[in-house]
């Protein structure tokens, strides 16, 4: 197989050589900062060719010209770019400028006017898709963890669609309060609500893993409250995916990779071009690519199965116990297959005056995770369903398996109408799932069950209509415009067999009782004015008001400051109230899932917000909007050159906070049935869960970004990085329990599911990057500390049972555990062959890191009898351990 791919990788990179033209002349000269001293390691290219050469230590430069008259680009980290006309060989020597991220101009942060990292009020974080690749992660929301400390996302397992899309959040805030962008145009959420016990449960997010990193030119991160410039979910800020326009080079990237125990191996390939479209500086941007890993398996090996009871020299199991000693289960990254396509295009009008613009993409992928392993004690396959006549039954492990298609599309005209800069765009999103559960069987159809399941499908769209007007006017900008958006949900039921009965092992279909159509529309409106009264001082402010058909509207407003400190920096505040609408899987989403506890199997029923049970039975109200206070204040400066820092408080409260609810059950007396046993019964359930606006919260955070660029060292160049979030969620009051529950001592959000949200995320995450540029080599050495997580005990019932070690203690914090933080180091080294072949060669993790195991303390449902030996509803970074990846670079 490795022989097949060198051959393969060896034939792309003879395809791709670039093709030797004649010149025409050439051009020498020697590159200076603004300082006089030389400038190594700085590109230079002819513009519009494939033209390239690189200045050597001494800073100087030798390219070949084409033809005259031409363009040379001079570019380098940490300066500004600069462009020089040349008429004729000979000489050209240039000076560069020091340019710094906080010089680079930014989209998000207001709707008036872009501004620089350092004119912004806000903080905000200018990210480049070179500086994501280097991270060596896959997708965009694995390289955002290890380049932003306040974003996480990582790798769930066992958790049906959820381990398919790895819930990611800015500021422990959950993924529906963060906003993403792409263009700076809303993307539409998935269709997915997690509802398995991983951090985010009971939210929905974005699917990061659809958009390509190949296709993006860089991210910009704004770390603040923004629901009045842009709507519902900018509680915790807002991600916006800046994508490619015109580029000098088609580039084409294959990476691969492998963890050190030999399984996950990845493969991704794409590419990216782009066309000119007419001779006004029309273009379009084109990315193609293709992804794939393989499962891993990180499952305990507790060679007994201490959940149902079944000891390692049990006389009629241990053959199988011994030749199954981790229970045959599954517990690592799922298996992915990922396709995608990206356009970005723009067609100036003649008059220079505004364009025509389209971009979208679509992404394709199919996944398969791993349910519990049914043993052979726990599922009887008499039918041999599973199994040949004749041969020993070993139970089956039951596959999850999506279908996930993600579309979006963007069309709009941008101009200039009586003195205003005028935007109207249209934009249609989508995100589709379909469910099958495969190496399965459903008992109760016996020996007409099928082994394979249709489970069922949800989708969710939205459709945009946006105009957009700004204008300055000396010193005062000013924007205001209109969104409309319109938002489907559906649910689709699974086949018959899928839910007859028990159902089908580990994933029941959704049932006809299930499925939906909902709809709602929205219409807001907002402005936005910024007054500079002199070139220190910026204040601003926004407004938006938002009408929703289902729950009502709301007001949200902004104010910030800037107080410009010259070219050293920046003092910034501002306050801003945000909201946050209940999605429609929120207030739709009902289904039944099996629940293993204690050796027991029991069916769990999540009521939607307008079902009649929860509404008139449980006394719930309706589903309305969150609502946030958010506050932030910090300092940008430049003490001296290429050293730049930021440092930001915030402090974000959110009330009415939607929450999904913990199981509510039997209350434990069998002598009585009170008013929710009988909707147990009614329902043929054990528990039932549902959402409800439940919770305030208040989540208090530092930023610290400290950068320092282009030192020489020996005969190189180094910059390094550190970068940090400390943050802390507390749960404020109250939970708020309808009065029906709460007369009868239900507890609806016990202390595991609390921990979700106060600390399930690391409260710390520290970066370190170290960049070094020697000739043709780079490399890049990087150090992510990731705080740690803590773990809350349910009870589960279980205060004072025997089980066999004594009776347990009956306190529910001795079961709790928190896990150590750890520092994940990545090495990657980096080497230009020539100036358009380049390769890398990485390791993740390089000291093979592992979180700390689960020390269960007696309770045997904290890792499921063994099953689990790292945390899984808590988590930092994932257990892969070591992964080693290597890729090449075409540029042509």
């Amino acid at each position: 197989m490795k022989k097949a791919l060198l051959k393969k990788l060896y034939l792309l990179a003879l395809l791709t050589l670039p093709i030797t033209v004649f010149a025409q002349g050439t051009i020498t000269g020697n590159i200076m900062d603004q300082n006089g001293e030389p400038l190594p390691g700085v590109n230079v290219v002819s513009k519009g060719t494939t033209n390239g050469a690189t200045s050597d230590f001494d800073g100087n430069y030798n390219i070949e010209i084409n033809s005259f008259p031409g363009l040379l680009v001079f570019s380098s980290i940490g300066f500004n770019t600069k462009e020089v006309n040349v008429t004729e060989a000979g000489e050209v020597n240039v000076t560069l400028q020091e340019g710094v991220a906080l010089d680079e101009v930014i989209l998000v942060g207001n709707r008036s006017k872009p501004r620089t990292i350092l004119d912004s009020p806000v903080p905000i974080d200018n990210i480049g898709v070179s500086e994501l690749r280097n991270t060596g992660q896959p997708t965009i929301d694995k390289m955002l963890t290890y380049k932003v400390p306040s974003f996480n996302s990582t790798t769930q397992t066992v958790s049906d669609a959820t381990a398919h899309f790895d819930p990611a959040d800015l500021r422990g805030l959950g993924p529906s309060r963060t906003l993403v962008l792409v263009n700076g145009k809303r993307k539409n959420q998935s269709a997915l609500v997690y509802i398995n016990d991983t951090p985010g449960k009971g939210e929905v997010g974005v699917d990061l893993k659809s958009i390509p990193a190949a296709a993006i030119s860089r991210i910009e991160v704004l770390r603040d409250g923004a629901s009045a410039q842009y709507g519902s979910d900018a509680i915790a800020g807002v991600i916006n995916m800046v994508l490619n326009k015109n580029v000098e080079y088609t580039t084409v990237n294959v990476t691969s990779g492998i963890t050190t125990e030999g399984d996950g191996f990845k493969l991704g390939a794409d590419v990216n071009t782009s066309i000119n479209l007419g001779d006004n500086g029309g273009y379009l941007n084109l990315t193609v690519g293709y992804y794939q890993q393989e499962e891993t398996n990180r499952a305990g090996t507790p060679g007994d199965d201490v959940l149902f009871g079944v000891s390692a020299d049990d006389p009629t199991w241990s053959s199988w116990l011994s030749s199954n000693p981790n229970l045959g289960m599954t517990v690592g990254q799922p298996k992915l297959n990922k396709a995608d396509i990206f356009i970005n295009a723009g067609v100036p009008f003649k008059n220079g005056k505004g364009e025509f613009y389209t971009f979208g993409g679509f992404t394709y992928r199919k996944g398969k995770s791993f349910a519990l392993y049914r043993p052979p004690y726990w599922v009887s396959d008499p039918f041999n369903l599973l199994h040949e006549a004749g041969t020993q039954y070993q139970g089956f492990q039951p596959t999850f398996e999506t279908d996930v298609r993600d579309n979006n599309a963007t069309v709009g005209v941008k101009g200039e109408v009586l003195g205003f800069d005028v935007d109207l765009s249209g934009t249609y999103g989508r995100n589709a799932i379909d469910y099958e559960v495969n190496n399965s069987l459903n008992v109760d159809l016996g020996a007409n069950s099928p082994t394979s399941f249709d489970v069922g499908a949800y989708s969710f769209s939205n459709t945009l209509a946006n105009l957009d007007f700004s204008r300055i006017l000396g010193q005062v900008s000013i924007a205001f415009g209109a969104e409309i958006k319109e938002e489907r949900f559906t649910a689709e039921a699974g086949e018959p067999a899928s839910y007859f009965g028990g159902g089908a092992q580990s994933f029941p279909g959704l049932q006809p009782a299930n499925a939906v159509i909902a709809k709602r529309s929205n219409f807001g409106v907002y402005g936005d004015l910024e007054w500079e009264p002199t070139e220190q001082f910026l204040i601003g402010g926004a407004i938006r008001y938002e009408d929703f058909s289902d729950f009502g509207d709301n007001v949200s407003w902004k104010v910030n400051g800037r107080y410009s400190l010259g070219e050293k920096g920046a003092l910034r505040a501002s306050y801003s109230t945000g909201f946050r609408a209940p999605s429609l899987h929120q207030i739709y989403l009902s289904n039944i899932q099996t629940l293993v506890s204690g050796g027991t199997i029991s069916n769990q029923g999540t009521f939607n917000n307008v079902d009649p049970v929860i509404r008139e039975g449980l006394g719930v109200p309706q589903l309305t909007a969150e609502t946030s206070k958010n506050i932030s204040a910090g300092i940008t400066f430049e003490p001296i050159n290429n050293f730049t820092a930021s440092l930001d408080f915030y402090n974000v409260k959110v009330d009415d906070r939607v929450l999904f609810t913990g199981e509510i059950g039997n209350d434990g007396d069998d002598t009585t049935t009170n008013p929710i046993e009988q909707i147990l019964n009614d329902n043929s359930i054990t528990s039932l869960k549902f959402f409800v606006n439940a919770v305030n919260t208040n989540t208090t955070g530092v930023d610290v970004v400290l950068n320092y660029r282009n030192m020489k060292i020996g005969s190189g160049i180094f910059s390094a990085t550190l970068a940090a979030n400390f943050n802390e969620t507390k749960i404020e009051g109250q939970i708020d329990t309808p009065p029906l529950l709460a007369a009868n001592d239900y507890i609806i959000f016990n202390r595991k599911e609390q921990s979700r949200i106060t600390s399930a995320r690391p409260k710390s995450k520290v970066l370190l990057g170290l960049d070094y540029n020697i000739g043709k080599m780079n490399l890049a050495l990087n150090n992510t500390y990731f705080g740690e997580v803590s773990w809350m005990h349910s009870s589960n019932g279980l205060n004072g049972v025997d089980l066999g070690n004594g009776p347990l203690p009956t306190e529910d914090e001795a079961y709790d555990q928190t896990f150590a933080g750890k520092v994940i180091t990545d090495l990657i080294i980096g080497y230009d062959f020539t100036d358009k072949i380049s390769g890398s060669i990485s390791a993740n993790n390089l000291f093979n890191v592992y979180p700390d195991k689960i020390d269960t303390k007696g309770d045997f449902v904290t890792d499921l009898g063994g099953r689990f030996k790292y945390p899984w509803e808590v988590n930092q970074f994932g257990f892969n351990g070591t992964v080693i990846n290597a890729g090449l670079t075409f540029k042509f």
